[in-house]
């Protein structure tokens, strides 16, 4: 007979903890501005296609929806992602009541996921990455279901969320694989034998089938990525580093997963459900392999967190309150402390001032404020990367503005990495400002064929240093303006005006696009 949780579906009650978790996203999507990449992901919106040259196009449609609905606000552009949010915390309910958990096994769960570290500050930009742990935990919910009720339909929807999620992030290849070789462990193999599977992996295969299209005709720019990543960034992760990483990145709540990941191995109990456990360290050893990006990993945490909260609720009997509140209170209130370094809850001087506070007392939350060179920042690094933009932009468009009409017919904006380039795009809609052009990235997939103006307003990355580079090659180059905000991680980023450029500039970008639309 198939399982079924007779007391209750729990569906009020969880919902408790998905208005919480929307409320507290809601605080702070409008503090600070656009992060770069929520502004990247913006930019592709207005350039729909089946894929990228870094994702696939799932959060490029989505960005144009948001725009063309909600508008061109910070707190529109995470409007979605507060939604999805929601209903992760919804599925890690739900699973919690697949496993056979009640209330406390919900409010343990729940809680625990909303103020890990890990979900706070993943979950609120405009990335792919919500959208990736969504996809995730609804493939574990819907396996669940299919496991406990037998249901076909189940099947058929796991299809179209598979195929959605490689739409969204090619890391859903990674899960995927890893919880069918995790079913072919246990006796839950039995379920691959359905001819429905093969029908979920066809509509999966053909949700995904324009991506693969578009990449075999741009010559599959995910490899080159991938190389890219692999070098300039993934190579310095060490595997000790990723680990350490993995025990850190949910705060307290790593015993509470501990917890899931035991139950799941060895409980009785949940016996039917031991394949997540297998897939978990399927794909973990993957991605320590592949020198993954800690966040990688946090799509297969939610099912943990529910297994967690059952294995806690058949240890401390529901006669023992008061152990079970203790226990509740243990699970989330350390991880508050960090809530405002994750979360952008409170204005920005507030936070600066927290800082601060958290400087001067202790070194623990150092961490949290050392950037990719390994100094330490007033602010977090993502913090930094939402500052700055629109000042950039002005300055930007004061440049253009103050040539004359004649000449800003023969001007062109170039800039030298994507943060820059997305953010003139945005806000350059605002002044009029013609379409800024860049190799960064995308940016690099519809960049026009020459950069032949007389005059080109150039955004160096380099705070000025180009200039060396362009003032042998242009009749004058000068540095017009900078990025003044001090906490902004782009505080340098120089203006630059060539005048009269020779033809060798063009010919040096016409073959780094062309490189560049091969790669």
């Amino acid at each position: 007979m198939p399982y079924q949780n007779r007391r209750s579906t729990y569906t009020s009650f969880i919902l408790v903890f998905v208005s919480l978790k929307i409320i507290l996203n809601l605080f702070a999507l409008s503090h600070y501005g656009f992060h770069r990449d929520e502004l990247l992901h913006l930019a592709l919106g207005d350039h729909l296609d089946w894929g990228f040259k870094e994702v696939p196009p799932f959060i490029a449609l989505l960005a144009k929806i948001t725009t063309t609905v909600f508008g061109n606000s910070v707190f529109a552009a995470r409007i979605f992602t507060t939604l999805g949010a929601g209903l992760i915390v919804w599925l890690v309910g739900m699973i919690t009541v697949e496993l056979g958990g009640k209330k406390f096994a919900i409010t343990l769960a729940c809680l625990s996921f909303i103020f890990a570290p890990a979900f706070v500050a993943s979950d609120y930009l405009f990335q792919p990455v919500i959208f990736d742990q969504l996809w995730w935990v609804l493939t574990v919910w819907l396996i669940i279901r299919y496991i406990n009720y037998h249901t076909v339909k189940y099947l058929y929807f796991l299809g179209v969320v598979i195929g959605l999620g490689l739409l969204t992030k090619y890391t859903m290849a990674f899960f995927a694989i890893a919880l069918l070789i995790g079913l072919l462990f246990t006796k839950q193999r039995k379920l691959l034998g359905n001819r429905h599977v093969l029908g979920a992996i066809a509509i999966a295969f053909l949700l995904f089938l324009p991506n693969i299209i578009w990449q075999f005709q741009h010559h599959w720019p995910i490899i080159t990525h991938m190389k890219t990543l692999q070098k300039n960034q993934l190579n310095y992760i060490k595997p000790g580093d990723f680990i350490s990483q993995q025990i850190v990145v949910n705060g307290i709540a790593l015993f509470l997963w501990l917890t899931g990941f035991g139950f799941l191995l060895f409980s009785h109990k949940l016996r039917k459900f031991q394949f997540m456990a297998f897939a978990f360290v399927l794909v973990f050893i993957f991605l320590l392999e592949m020198s993954g990006k800690n966040y990688y990993l946090f799509g297969a945490y939610p099912m943990l967190f529910a297994a967690g909260g059952y294995g806690f609720e058949r240890w401390i009997k529901s006669k023992h309150t008061i152990l079970r509140t203790l226990v509740v209170i243990v699970f989330t209130l350390p991880n508050l402390l960090l809530f405002p370094m994750l979360l952008p809850v409170l204005p920005l001087n507030s936070t600066l001032a927290l800082f601060r506070f958290m400087h001067e007392k202790t070194n623990i939350f150092r961490f949290a404020v050392t950037w990719e060179d390994q100094k330490v920042h007033p602010l977090t690094q993502d913090y930094a990367d939402m500052l700055g933009w629109e000042e950039l932009t002005q300055k930007v468009a004061k440049v253009y503005y103050g040539l004359t009409p004649e000449q800003r017919r023969s001007t062109q904006i170039f800039a030298d990495n994507y943060g820059e380039a997305a953010a003139i795009h945005h806000f350059g809609k605002l002044y009029n400002l013609p379409e800024v052009i860049s190799l960064s990235s995308s940016f690099a997939l519809w960049a026009p064929a020459d950069l032949n103006a007389r005059y080109i307003i150039y955004v160096d990355d380099d705070n000025g240093d180009k200039i060396k580079r362009f003032a042998p090659i242009t009749d004058s180059c000068r540095k017009l303006s900078e990025v003044d905000d001090p906490l902004a991680r782009e505080k340098g980023t120089a203006i630059l005006l060539l005048v009269n450029p020779k033809p060798y500039l063009n010919s040096v970008y016409k073959k780094e696009l062309a490189v560049d639309r091969l790669n």
